[in-house]
C-alpha cells in the first residue's frame, strides 16, 4: 500500500514539475516577444536623395528602438494612390506612409487611416509647436489621422545666370519691388527664349510632369477666378479668368515659343529653361547644379494678389498594421522636432521652431535667406490647397484630358473649358 502511495506521489510531483516548467517557458516567451525584431514598412514617393535622408534619420530611431527595423519603399507619385488602394483591398497596406492632400478624402472614406491622437498628446511631443493651419487637413470627426511633414507654397526656380546674360531683372528683384506680375513673367520668358535645335533655350516651364497642372490655377485665382464652387458642387473654371489661363499657355507654347513644348522633357537642371515652377522639395535636384547660378522667387502676382498652391503632405499610420504601437512610435519620431529638422532639408517644415531656425535657413547650397523668406515663409498664408473630393482622380483625369487637347491644339481654350464643365459637373453632383 505504502509503495502504491509513493508511486502516486511521484507521479504528482513529476506532473507539478512539468506544469512549473511550462509556466516558466511561457514567461520566457513573453519576455523574448518584447525583444523580438519587428519590421515596419514606410512608403513614400520620394527620390533617391529623400530615401537616403530617411535611412540616415532612421539610424537614430533604430538606436533608440533596436527591436524595430524600418524598410523604406518608394512608389512613383503617379501610381501611389492607386497602389495603396489596391494594397488596402488586399489587406496588405504598409505600416506607415506619406499621404498627399488629394488622397485624404478617399483614404478617410475608406477608413484606412489610424487615429494617432495619443501620439501628439504625449508631453514630450510638443504638439503646440505645429503651425495650426498645417493640422486642419488631418483632423476628422475628433480624430487626428496624420501629421504634416511638408507645407510648401509653390515657388519659382530661375536661372540667375540666364537673366543676367540677357540683361533682365530677376524675378526676386522684381518681386522685391512689387513688379513681379504674370504679364512680366510672360515678357521675361519671351526675352529669355532663343536659339534653335539642341541650342534652343526656353524662358519657362510650368509643368513638372505633363499631367501636373498645379501651377495653372494660381494664374486663374490671382485674376479673381476659381476652379470649383465652395461646396464642391459645380465646376467654376469655365470662366473668363480660367479661359485666359489656357490662352496664356497657348501664347507661350505656340506663338512666342517661350515655353518648353508639350511632351518635351527639357528640365531646369539642363540650363536650357529660364524659369520653372514646382514645390520646394524639388530643391533636391537643384542644389547640385554647378553650371549656372540659380535662385528662387514667389509666383507672379495678379490683380487679386499672389495665390500659390500649398502642397500639403503628411505621414499616417495605416489601419491593419500588425504592429500598430511600433508604427505609432515611428510616426512620433518622424513628427518630432528631430524628425522634422532632418526632413526640412527637402520640405518646408510645419513646426514653428524648425521653420524659423538657422538650421533650416542655412542648409548647404540653399538659396539666400532673403529669397527663402520672400518665396516661402511670407507666402505660407496666401496659398490655396487642392480641392478635396472623394472622386478627385476622376476629376483630375477630365482636366488632364482638356490639357491634352490644348497641347495638341485640337480644340480652343473656350471649347476645352466648356467640355471640362460638361464632364466634371456630373461627377461633383453624384
Amino acid at each position: 500500500m505504502k509503495k502504491t502511495i509513493f508511486i502516486i506521489l511521484g507521479i504528482l510531483l513529476v506532473a507539478l514539475s512539468a506544469c512549473g516548467s511550462k509556466d516558466d517557458s511561457t514567461d520566457t516567451t513573453k519576455s523574448s516577444d518584447s525583444d523580438e525584431m519587428v519590421e515596419l514598412t514606410f512608403t513614400n514617393w520620394g527620390g533617391d536623395q529623400h530615401i537616403e535622408m530617411y535611412e540616415n534619420l532612421l539610424e537614430e530611431f533604430h538606436e533608440e528602438n533596436p527591436n524595430i527595423k524600418v524598410n523604406v519603399e518608394s512608389i512613383p507619385h503617379a501610381d501611389y494612390q492607386q497602389k495603396l488602394s489596391v494594397l488596402a483591398a488586399g489587406n496588405e497596406l504598409p505600416d506607415v506612409g506619406w499621404v498627399a492632400e488629394r488622397m485624404v478624402p478617399q483614404f478617410v472614406n475608406n477608413n484606412i487611416l489610424t487615429d494617432i491622437s495619443e501620439v501628439v498628446e504625449a508631453e514630450d511631443f510638443d504638439f503646440d509647436d505645429y503651425i495650426p493651419s498645417t493640422i486642419e487637413l488631418w483632423e476628422h470627426d475628433g480624430k487626428l489621422l496624420g501629421l504634416p511633414f511638408s507645407t510648401p507654397p509653390m515657388i519659382m526656380y530661375y536661372n540667375k545666370t540666364m537673366f543676367e546674360e540677357a540683361g533682365l531683372e530677376t524675378p526676386i528683384e522684381l518681386a522685391e519691388k512689387g513688379e513681379w506680375t504674370w504679364e512680366q513673367f510672360e515678357e521675361s520668358a519671351k526675352a529669355l527664349s532663343n536659339g534653335k535645335g539642341n541650342n534652343k533655350t526656353y524662358g519657362a516651364r510650368l509643368f513638372n510632369e505633363w499631367t501636373n497642372f498645379a501651377t495653372i490655377p494660381s494664374h486663374t485665382f490671382s485674376f479673381g477666378g476659381s476652379m470649383f464652387s465652395d461646396d464642391m458642387s459645380t465646376f467654376e473654371w469655365n470662366s473668363p479668368e480660367g479661359i485666359e489661363s489656357l490662352k496664356m499657355l497657348e501664347r507661350m507654347m505656340f506663338e512666342d515659343k517661350s515655353h518648353v513644348p508639350p511632351g518635351e522633357n527639357i528640365n531646369f537642371e539642363s540650363g536650357k529653361v529660364g524659369m520653372f515652377t514646382f514645390m520646394y522639395s524639388y530643391i533636391a535636384n537643384v542644389r547640385d547644379i554647378t553650371d549656372f547660378e540659380w535662385d528662387i522667387a514667389p509666383l507672379p502676382t495678379g490683380p487679386e494678389g499672389r495665390v500659390p498652391l500649398l502642397g500639403q503632405a503628411g505621414i499616417s499610420v495605416f489601419e491593419g498594421s500588425e504592429h500598430p504601437e511600433e508604427a505609432k512610435k515611428l510616426l512620433a519620431f518622424l513628427g518630432s522636432k528631430t524628425g522634422i529638422q532632418a526632413q526640412s532639408a527637402f520640405f518646408v517644415p510645419p513646426r514653428k521652431s524648425v521653420l524659423e531656425s538657422d538650421e533650416f535657413i542655412n542648409i548647404p547650397n540653399n538659396p539666400p535667406k532673403e529669397s527663402i523668406e520672400l518665396a516661402l515663409i511670407n507666402e505660407m498664408d496666401n496659398g490655396f490647397t487642392y480641392p478635396l473630393h472623394e472622386e478627385w482622380t476622376k476629376i483630375e483625369s477630365e482636366i488632364n484630358n482638356g490639357f491634352d487637347k490644348l497641347f495638341s491644339q485640337i480644340e480652343s481654350s473656350e471649347e476645352i473649358m466648356e467640355e471640362m464643365e460638361k464632364n466634371i459637373d456630373p461627377i461633383l453632383q453624384k
